[in-house]
């Protein structure tokens, strides 16, 4: 799984701390770090309907979880929840 998230950003970083502490495995992809990871980042942000909400509602949309079987999700609770 992917994860593309920034440590600015307090919703990013509880997410971190919920995978690792449930030991659950991720790439982290850190958007203000890395312009690779940010223009990959827009282009899932631009091309997946999974974000309209949170576009609409002036959100950037991080963290964005990138799961192997291509879904997507931007909540942190579905991936616990789908690695149980």
């Amino acid at each position: 799984m992917k994860l593309y998230g920034s440590p600015l950003c307090p919703d990013c970083v509880d997410a971190v701390e919920i995978l690792d502490g449930a030991g659950i495995p991720y790439d982290y992809h850190n958007i203000t770090e890395s312009l690779a990871d940010l223009k990959a980042f827009l282009v899932l942000r631009d091309s997946r309907s999974e974000f309209d909400e949170a576009k609409e509602s002036g959100l950037i949309g991080i963290p964005a979880f990138l799961m192997e079987d291509g879904s997507l999700t931007l909540d942190t609770d579905e991936v616990v929840n789908k690695a149980k």
